[in-house]
């Protein structure tokens, strides 16, 4: 069923997973408590809405990846887990400003409850919280986060670059997604093997499966914006096409419907984009995204069989995560 949430935890069945997600999800509280009673509500409001947490399920993966998974994950994986689900819930709290959001993950946005000033400082403060974990790891993990939090960046501006632009190139779309979605995903498996002391071909070898992972996470959630509704996605189907923001299957929608050129290019009413997703739709273009994102899927796995030594189970485990991404959208 297009839209249905992929749960890491029910997706990866590792053991130990479940448990240590709950010292993560205890961890993240802990880093939101501040003296000031008001920053501690607008810093805890996502933290408590929950969520997939795929990203620090993927630094515990990559931990069990390289001391099996027999056992809990040590204090410092859960530490580096709960930093990159830190910075990747400041980097929210700045998507809603810009998005002018009114909802997320079914509780209203931080800037629509209360403002835009509070939203961007929150997200500031979330960032801060997980610097300051990642300098409790070492210098190294530091600079990482700090290069991963400017490729974050980098990524927005690449795509604010291109919003309504008909002239967007397939690209310009992966310069973006690469910023704004994989390079999260890159590091939360590289701090995972980080602190687990693996050696720099297989530390290599999981920044790269994180990173295709991330490529193909998001090109197949900007399908199902395509292809989903609104109660399969759990948000507004078409929020893309409204922003104008031309993802994937719209860039090869493009290159072959000249009604689809000359309607979008401009803000859109409901009417409007429904017949641009009705376009996108029937020409082959969500299936030739869908190939994008299975070949993603395939470098995914190609990286982990790159690298030695790692635990077996958990990279079949990390395989059924990749395909589960895939046939989400099917």
């Amino acid at each position: 069923m297009p839209g249905v949430s992929v749960n890491p935890v029910e997706r990866l069945g590792i053991p130990p997973l479940p448990g240590d997600l709950a010292r993560v999800e205890a961890g993240l509280r802990d880093a939101v408590r501040s003296d000031d009673e008001f920053l501690a509500e607008v810093a805890a409001h996502l933290v408590k809405a929950g969520g997939k947490r795929i990203r620090p399920a993927l630094t515990l993966c990559a931990a069990y990846a390289a001391h099996g998974a027999g056992e809990a994950a040590s204090e410092d994986a859960v530490r580096g887990a709960v930093a990159v689900e830190l910075v990747h819930l400041g980097s929210l709290y700045h998507d809603d400003v810009i998005d002018e959001a009114q909802t997320r993950r079914g509780v209203p946005a931080v800037n629509a409850r209360w403002s835009n000033i509070v939203a961007i400082l929150a997200g500031d403060f979330l960032l801060a919280r997980a610097s300051e974990l990642a300098a409790s790891l070492g210098a190294q993990v530091a600079g990482l986060l700090a290069a991963t939090i400017g490729e974050l960046c980098r990524g927005q501006v690449l795509e604010l670059q291109h919003l309504f632009d008909v002239e967007r190139t397939e690209d310009r779309y992966f310069a973006a997604i690469t910023g704004k979605t994989a390079a999260l995903f890159a590091t939360s498996c590289r701090i995972g093997g980080m602190v687990s002391g693996v050696d720099a071909v297989t530390l290599d070898a999981l920044t790269e499966f994180g990173r295709h992972l991330g490529l193909c996470f998001q090109i197949v959630d900007d399908v199902l914006d395509v292809t989903g509704s609104d109660d399969t996605l759990g948000k507004q189907a078409g929020k893309d096409l409204l922003e104008g923001v031309y993802t994937l299957p719209v860039i090869y929608a493009l290159g072959g419907s000249e009604p689809l050129r000359a309607l979008i290019g401009r803000p859109l009413d409901a009417d409007a984009v429904a017949r641009a997703r009705d376009i996108i739709t029937a020409d082959g273009s969500v299936s030739a995204a869908l190939d994008a994102a299975r070949g993603e899927a395939k470098q995914a796995d190609e990286a982990l069989s790159a690298a030695a030594g790692l635990d077996v189970g958990v990279c079949g485990s990390l395989r059924a995560l990749v395909d589960g991404l895939v046939t989400r959208s099917s």
